[in-house]
């Protein structure tokens, strides 16, 4: 989507995407190491009842996600940064995420007239309608500055 097309209230879906075990231990593996990402067995024995993904995992397949449906043909060129990152509900093997990101503001900037700013709250659910994660994100767009004549 285009700069142009979001508003703010605008809800934008999308997903479900699967979570793979294999995935989900070999990104843990390479990133999150910590034993209940890790060991299926451990993990099924403590407070969280089985294997669960790394937050940082779960980040990434939202900002997947936001490519995918929104950002991928859009003027998007970064971020500067994120507020309020919640993890709500682990997330396990198997689990259907979906994306709804909500556009909580839009701008230019007020020092240059050629990049837009949109706020939006980024929220995933599961299959069952828990949300799992919850996180406001800015993303920064390279905006046509108008021809004089």
């Amino acid at each position: 989507m285009k700069f142009k097309e979001l508003e703010p209230g605008m809800v934008i879906h999308q997903g479900p995407v699967t979570m793979d075990k294999a995935e989900m231990l070999a990104f843990a593996q390479a990133y999150d190491p910590q034993w209940f990402h890790v060991d299926p067995e451990r993990a099924k024995d403590s407070r969280w009842g089985g294997l669960i993904a790394s937050g940082w995992m779960t980040c990434g397949v939202a900002m997947r996600m936001a490519v995918d449906g929104i950002l991928h043909d859009s003027e998007s060129f970064g971020s500067p940064g994120l507020e309020r990152l919640r993890w709500m509900v682990p997330v396990r093997p198997g689990d259907q995420l979906s994306l709804e990101a909500t556009v909580d503001s839009k701008r230019v900037s007020s020092s240059r007239e050629d990049l837009g700013i949109i706020r939006w709250t980024w929220r995933l659910f599961n299959q069952d309608s828990a949300q799992v994660l919850e996180v406001e994100v800015t993303s920064l767009f390279e905006l046509e500055l108008p021809t004089s004549h």
